[in-house]
């Protein structure tokens, strides 16, 4: 048989990958490398993925190229047993107790020989335990016998393993795995990663993952993080955790996580917390404008018109010359302009000058949503959905389309009524919890007042729950009436409030608090009981009792004098206050 040099070589090539395979399981020449996997929230590490390499300088050191040898060779299983031995071995010598996970085939993991080197007794002498164990399984492969597989899955669940579904949006057949399997976590494939913060479809696609996530108490895991903008977009959608190199790129020992990617993490979380419950006027276009395309205004006309057929997403470009907002072109009347039998002919070659609109939407970076809205609607038809040109010191500094303006007005409204208390509209515990966290962890200046209603509960029950409610609504009111307005007023649930202050001058405002409510709690008593100066019903021992007309009692905690390690610390000394306050007769406050 003729044979051709290409195809000798082609032999000799896959006879030298052979032996390399061979090689490197016989001298167990695998290096394992560790990338974190943080959370981002706080930036806290939940565990670390164990890579596998082959030798330096072999045609088989990457993962891929390794795996598919092994595969072709029949060998994958040996591989397999030997990156995860590896690893449990590489982490006994690095830490103790490190959560750990593991890439495992679901061919491998319903393997009989797998379930073997898996026990407890197994991973003692490596110092780990079931609960260490994250097992990771690829959507990207095929399962033959899915009933035996998901009884393989419940049978490490019970035993305290936790798993994963990897490479989440890679695979076509990843909705039933993860309805099947129902995982601890579920990673997002690194496409669907990959420059979301410039990709409507993927954010949408995530969002709903997160959604979902919500509901069935799994969490998702981001891999692939390149980008600090890609980061800081999977922290304003929700999702849990993330990998990826501008985390940390894989490591042969286990690193702690740079300071500048805490950072990040730390104030992205600090930029969401602040603008998560905030009223429309409380956040700025500024935030929601982004650079796009401009020009100046003796560009051709045909120059602006080619950039427009070249991006079929782009809806307007800004003339602009030396930073200063000449006019607005829209991608609509452009399209007008040049149509036509004589469109392209008569205005080609005219500057973009002639024919942009001289008097477009202009508003200052600084001008809050709200009111950006309702100028932008109160234009003439024509013009109702034409882009914002924000500038920031009378210079250019971006565009906000009306489709996005409207989603985040939108998600606002949603976020806020998903996490408010529906009697008042105001925070619920979750926001309040993550307010006063961030108070705590910035160790900033601050002071936080427990406001309550004393004699409330008799007052419910002589005049009822309406009359009740009406209290709490005024309450509600009042507070956000006397604070400033950046100051955050919660509502914890029954007749207790709170207000997050960024100063201790805390005073003025308790008295202002205390005046109004003092003031307006007699409309909501009858003329006798006024006169009175009490009610009368039964304690809670069922004696009948007088009560005097409702006062409020305020309790002042601040950082000034002491330093509180959590939430639950703050709130205990906050109680202690409180008790001193209730000694009063009267409408009283205390600050410490």
């Amino acid at each position: 048989m003729l044979q051709t040099y290409g195809s000798v070589d082609k032999m000799e090539q896959k006879r030298s990958v052979q032996d390399e395979l061979n090689k490197i399981l016989a001298e167990r020449d695998i290096q394992t490398y560790f990338q974190p996997i943080i959370s981002l929230r706080d930036g806290s590490v939940l565990g670390y993925e164990a890579l596998s390499r082959g030798p330096v300088n072999s045609v088989l050191r990457m993962p891929t190229a390794l795996f598919a040898a092994a595969e072709t060779y029949g060998r994958l299983w040996e591989l397999e047993n030997l990156c995860r031995t590896r690893a449990l071995e590489t982490v006994m010598c690095l830490q103790a107790g490190i959560k750990l996970f593991l890439n495992v085939n679901p061919a491998t993991i319903h393997d009989t020989k797998f379930q073997q080197g898996f026990t407890a007794d197994y991973l003692k002498p490596f110092g780990l335990s079931p609960g260490n164990l994250h097992f990771e399984i690829t959507e990207r492969s095929i399962i033959k016998d899915f009933d035996g597989f998901k009884n393989t899955i419940e049978y490490y669940k019970r035993q305290d393993y936790k798993i994963a579904i990897d490479d989440a949006g890679a695979g076509y057949s990843g909705l039933n795995l993860i309805t099947d399997v129902r995982p601890h976590y579920i990673k997002l494939d690194i496409q669907l990663i990959r420059d979301i913060d410039q990709d409507g479809y993927k954010r949408a696609m995530v969002k709903s993952l997160y959604e979902f996530s919500r509901l069935t108490e799994i969490s998702l895991i981001a891999e692939g993080i390149e980008r600090e903008e890609e980061l800081d977009t999977l922290i304003d959608i929700g999702v849990h955790y993330g990998q990826g190199y501008f985390i940390q790129r894989p490591q042969p020992r286990v690193c702690e996580v740079v300071p500048e990617v805490l950072e990040a993490i730390r104030i992205r979380n600090e930029h969401k917390n602040h603008t998560y419950y905030h009223y429309l006027s409380n956040i700025y276009i500024g935030n929601l404008c982004y650079n796009s395309h401009t020009v100046s205004s003796d560009t051709l006309s045909e120059d602006v018109y080619q950039i427009f057929l070249k991006d079929s997403a782009l809806l307007g470009i800004t003339v602009v010359n030396h930073g200063v907002v000449e006019g607005l072109v829209t991608k609509t009347h452009i399209d007008h302009m040049m149509s036509g039998p004589f469109g392209f002919s008569l205005h080609a070659r005219r500057p973009i000058s002639l024919i942009m609109d001289k008097h477009p939407l202009i508003v200052d970076h600084q001008m809050p949503i709200d009111v950006v809205s309702k100028m932008a609607m109160s234009r003439p038809t024509g013009k109702l959905y034409d882009c914002i040109v924000v500038t920031n010191g009378g210079r250019y500094a971006g565009i906000v389309t009306i489709k996005t303006l409207l989603e985040k007005t939108t998600e606002i409204e949603v976020s806020n009524a998903r996490h408010q208390n529906p009697l008042t509209g105001l925070p619920g515990n979750m926001l309040i919890e993550q307010n006063l966290g961030d108070c705590i962890k910035n160790a900033q200046r601050y002071a936080v007042l427990y406001i309550d209603i004393d004699n409330f509960k008799a007052y419910n029950d002589v005049y009822g729950f309406e009359k009740g409610d009406g209290i709490i609504g005024m309450l509600a009111r009042s507070l956000e009436h006397c604070v400033p307005r950046d100051t955050f007023v919660g509502h914890v649930g029954g007749d207790d409030f709170i207000a997050i202050f960024r100063t201790y001058d805390v005073d003025i405002y308790c008295q202002k608090i205390i005046a109004e409510f003092d003031k307006k709690v007699r409309e909501f008593y009858v003329q006798e009981d006024l006169q009175k100066g009490f009610i009368i019903a039964k304690n809670r021992r069922n004696e009948v009792e007088q009560y005097p007309i409702m006062s409020i009692s305020i309790a002042g905690v601040t950082n000034s004098s002491r330093c509180f390690q959590d939430v639950y610390q703050l709130a205990e000394y906050a109680v202690v206050l409180k008790k001193k306050c209730k000694q009063q007769w009267t409408s009283c406050y205390f600050i410490d």
